[in-house]
Parts: C-alpha cells; sequence; structure tokens
C-alpha cells in the first residue's frame, strides 16, 4: 500500500477514517449537517478516531442545486477557521472550486477534495501552491464503450499525472474512485467488488460510500452497510474510508483487521 502524506503526517498500513462534516442545508443525510456547531462536531469526531475531517459546502447528492463559489466559500472559510481553532487534526475541503480551495487552504485547511477530478483549471495548482494533499474523485465517463473500471483507472491516472505536472507530489495524492456517481446501484456494487485494482494508478485509495443510496433504504437505516462496505476497503488495503459515522466505522475496520 502506498503512503499518504497531508501537512507532515504520514499516513500508510491499515485503514483511517475520515469524518464527514456537511455544511449545507440540504445534505442527503440530515444528521450528517453540523447543527450542533463545526467546532464541536469536529471536536468529536476528532474524539472517536477521525484522523482527517472533511468539510463541505456543496451537496452532490442527485437532484441538488449546485451553489456557485462565493456562496460555498460563505459556507466554508468560516467552518474551517473555526475547526482549525480548536483541533490540529488535518482538515480537508470537499469543493470543485480552485477559488474556494484557494481560500480554504488559507484559512487552515491542509488538503481538497476535488470531486470533479481536477475538472477546473487551476485546482492542481492551488494545491502546490499551499503544499497541500489532494484526493482526486473520478466521477465522469472517460470513453465511449465505458469498460467502467478501465475507463475509472484510465481517468485517474491522467488526473494523477496532471496534479504531478501542476507540481503536487503523488505522496500527497489519494484517489476516490467516485460510488454513488456512476449509472445505478448495480455499477456501484461492481465498483465496490473490484475497488482494489484502482491501486494501479500508483496512489493510494480512498472510499465514499457511507450511506449512499446504493445501499438500499434511506440513508438513516444505512449505518450497518456502511460499516460493511468499511470492511470490505479495510480487507481490500483501502488507505481511508470517508464516513459520517466515526466511532462505528473505526469498530468495524478494527474488526476487519481482526484488533
Amino acid at each position: 500500500m502506498s503512503a499518504f502524506e497531508v501537512r507532515g503526517r504520514r499516513f500508510e498500513g491499515g485503514t483511517h477514517v475520515m469524518g464527514i462534516l456537511n455544511l449545507t442545508p440540504d445534505s442527503f443525510y440530515p444528521l450528517s449537517r453540523a447543527g450542533e456547531g463545526v467546532a464541536a462536531r469536529a471536536l468529536r469526531m476528532a474524539a472517536d478516531g477521525a484522523e482527517i475531517i472533511d468539510l463541505g459546502g456543496q451537496s452532490t447528492r442527485p437532484g441538488a442545486k449546485q451553489v456557485g463559489a462565493l456562496e460555498e466559500m460563505a459556507r466554508v472559510i468560516p467552518a474551517v477557521e473555526k475547526v482549525r481553532a480548536v483541533t490540529d487534526v488535518p482538515l480537508s475541503v470537499d469543493t470543485f472550486y480552485p477559488e474556494v480551495a484557494d481560500a480554504a487552504l488559507a484559512a487552515g485547511a491542509d488538503m481538497i477534495n476535488d470531486v470533479s477530478c481536477l475538472m477546473y483549471a487551476g485546482m492542481a495548482e492551488v494545491a502546490a501552491a499551499h503544499g497541500a494533499s489532494l484526493c482526486i474523485m473520478h466521477n465522469r465517463r472517460e470513453s465511449l464503450t465505458y469498460d467502467l473500471m478501465t475507463d475509472k483507472l484510465a481517468g485517474l491516472s491522467a488526473a494523477v499525472a496532471k496534479a504531478e505536472r501542476a507540481g503536487v507530489p503523488r505522496e500527497r495524492i489519494i484517489l476516490d474512485g467516485g460510488i454513488g456517481f456512476n449509472r445505478g446501484a448495480e455499477e456501484d456494487w461492481y465498483l465496490l467488488e473490484h475497488y482494489d485494482l484502482l491501486s494501479a494508478a500508483g496512489c493510494p485509495l480512498l472510499l465514499g460510500a457511507s450511506r449512499k443510496s446504493f445501499l438500499g433504504g434511506v440513508p438513516e437505516t444505512r449505518l450497518t452497510a456502511t460499516m460493511d462496505c468499511s470492511a470490505r476497503a479495510t480487507r481490500m488495503g483501502v488507505l481511508f474510508v470517508r464516513v459520517h459515522d466515526v466511532k462505528e466505522n473505526l469498530m468495524a475496520v478494527k474488526a476487519a483487521l481482526g484488533k
């Protein structure tokens, strides 16, 4: 398994947990919204075992209205500042806007989680300029034939090369295959079953399957299925799982590791 570095912290071996801290009013999972206060929620996640906290000001659920960079910035930057003031746990910001990423990194974030696969010009350059780490997620078709794993691997490999050209070293890149951003549950399950194949792109992997619709039911009933995904990811050698429920998924990871 490749190592991943975030602001001097080196993650390798085993599977680690990234906690999701939503800042949106329309997240698909209402209980993930930071109603209790972002600082308190971040501290709770850190206490529960989150080794990175991912803050997001834009819902990517199906049918969600995309907000502009200024509105997203207004949600994200104050939250980054509040969380940074109370914890030294690495902070990631979930955005595809380079200008939001730039402001968030200046405010104290350590990493950018880009669900657009570097579609917006300048994102990798922003990460490089700040010495930040980068999560690159695949969420679009790369060829007309659309062989799922072939196309995802090709798209992620191209994005890694793009990031490296911009000055982001490979050890600061982690890859997300994009579960929930495919053509239905069947493809999401197929991707999960073959997720480890994406490591051929040469970077460690992150799995973001938490409470997503392919697991069935409504978001509030998907915790057990999410924990199963985290256990599967652990057995596959995935380096990070990105989850809403940190404590429970860390238990699943430890069980899969035999701890």
